[in-house]
């Protein structure tokens, strides 16, 4: 990759060519908390980690984030990966106020918005020497799970310069006050792996006490948008609607997330986090 940071090419290169220790494993090295155990996302929300899963906290999330070229956004992130290696998912939450969940979704606006508050996205990327992306359609329609009170989609893209492909699997997991923000990034073609196994995770999530989407009271506070809004950035959306996608970039240049340092170091770097004793 044309851009990758020399401190990233030299690590990657230490990966590939050598047996992967612990001191050239920069993942390995992350404060990472292994499965079976129960993990904090804030003070809204808990994840039951399983067994062959690891979790990172907020300020191991950061670290991880510089590893992955990801920008990060203004509140907390949390990751999660499996034994595999294919695919990071990240907890953020937002304090959105009770989201309604009666809007139709028009799935074509939506991407128009999205790609065109990618082309401001770009600036971003351009200003910390990271690959420009393009977006090229849905992978998955938003779909809404009304049981769950969790709203679904992906989005296929490709980075600018060397047109390596990344797919970000999104969901969003309705509370009272707010949502939890979960992007699982990963490659194309292990997309249907990657949701499998991140679903086999999911039900370990639950809101804190009192915070549940079905425990809203009538005087909450209740958002000035809907469900479309989520995929697009919330007041962001609003804001677009008026022409400042300048907004809904800043808002997508914090929540895509890449796999760019290559898959096979990835890979290779995980499954040598889990083989190491708990």
């Amino acid at each position: 990759m044309k851009r990758l940071f020399p401190v990233l090419a030299a690590l990657l290169a230490a990966c590939l060519c050598a047996p992967v220790t612990a001191q050239d494993n920069p993942i390995e090295a992350l404060p990472w908390q292994k499965g079976p155990t129960t993990v904090q996302l804030g003070t809204h929300a808990s994840l039951q980690v399983p067994e062959g899963y690891a979790f990172l906290d907020a300020k191991g999330t950061k670290a991880l984030n510089l590893l992955m070229e990801n920008p990060s956004g203004d509140g907390d992130d949390y990751a999660l990966v499996d034994n595999g290696g294919d695919w990071v998912a990240y907890f953020s939450y937002a304090d959105t106020g009770y989201i309604k969940d009666d809007e139709q979704i028009d799935a074509d606006d939506i991407l128009d918005s999205i790609r065109r508050g990618t082309e401001q996205s770009n600036t971003e990327r351009r200003s910390r020497g990271w690959e420009e992306l393009r977006i090229l359609g849905w992978s998955a329609k938003p779909e809404y799970d009304i049981q769950l009170k969790s709203l679904a989609w992906s989005i296929l893209a490709e980075t600018v310069g060397t047109q390596q492909k990344v797919v970000n699997y999104n969901t969003r997991l309705l509370g009272r006050y707010g949502v939890m923000e979960v992007v699982v990034a990963t490659a194309p073609d292990k997309l249907g792996h990657a949701v499998e196994s991140f679903k086999s995770a999911v039900p370990g999530f639950q809101f804190s006490p009192g915070e549940t989407y079905g425990e809203y009271q009538p005087g909450d506070h209740v958002a000035a948008y809907g469900l479309a809004a989520l995929i697009t950035g919330g007041a962001a959306a609003v804001a677009a609607k008026k022409g400042f996608f300048a907004v809904i970039g800043g808002f997508l240049a914090a929540t895509w997330k890449f796999l760019l340092i290559g898959l096979a170091a990835m890979g290779t770097w995980f499954k040598s986090l889990f083989q190491k004793k708990r």
